[in-house]
């Protein structure tokens, strides 16, 4: 896989992820209606210190974990795990959405977003605790973030591969998330909830058929470590 296909699929993967409700979301809107002056940047400066956590994490990962990948049965359970997890979580969005579990309400100062309370602080910095405090972040690293290095050789030692991989990920995260504040800022006081769950549902589709890939592929071609 070349740097522009790793970059795209590390795109989508990231950007299925960031759509999904969850406390990094309440943050972003949260600080942009506070925001009186350029409420439209909170969504980059969020991202700016949810991609520094991640790109600290990613060496970590792979230096941490360099050891382990150079057994084929691991890396093959890693993409198993890895692949399975991506498809439960797909399966889930798609069953919140179909089951009216999840809305956007905004409405002047607050914000609620499944039951979430919105949270206060500076923005870069939010972006980075918000990002640590939430189950699901660490999770998704743990099993789908490593699966998808495994699987398409992001390696310390493969800058390339690391350098497209973190791009569009980040890509990924940054677009949807800026979208979002200026959105909310330029005057978007209702959230059109069937639109974001059409956008979910197809989000959750697109998981469960990567998930999928991730689990299936490493078995069908075994990696080399």
């Amino acid at each position: 896989m070349n740097f522009f296909e790793l970059f795209f699929f590390s795109f989508l993967v990231a950007l299925t992820g960031a759509m999904s409700p969850g406390p990094l979301l309440t943050f972003t809107i949260y600080k942009t209606l506070k925001s009186e002056k350029k409420g439209y940047l909170i969504g980059f400066l969020v991202i700016a210190g949810h991609a520094l956590l991640e790109f600290v994490l990613i060496l970590l990962l792979l230096a941490g974990v360099s050891f382990f990948l150079q057994n084929a049965t691991v890396l093959i359970v890693i993409g198993l795990v890895g692949g399975s997890l991506l498809c439960f979580f797909g399966v889930m969005v798609i069953r919140d959405v179909v089951k009216n579990r999840v809305r956007v309400e905004i409405e002047d100062d607050t914000v609620t977003i499944d039951g979430i309370n919105g949270y206060t602080g500076n923005s870069i910095l939010g972006g980075i605790l918000v990002s640590m405090s939430n189950p699901y972040w660490w999770l998704w690293w743990a099993a789908i973030g490593l699966g998808f290095m495994v699987t398409y050789d992001v390696r310390l030692d493969e800058p390339l591969n690391l350098l497209s991989f973190f791009l569009g990920h980040e890509m990924g995260d940054l677009i949807w998330y800026v979208a979002v504040s200026a959105f909310v800022f330029f005057g978007g006081k209702a959230f059109n909830n069937k639109v974001f769950n059409i956008i979910l549902v197809c989000c959750g589709v697109f998981m469960v058929g990567f998930g999928l890939y991730l689990a299936i592929q490493p078995i069908v071609i075994p990696p080399t470590p």
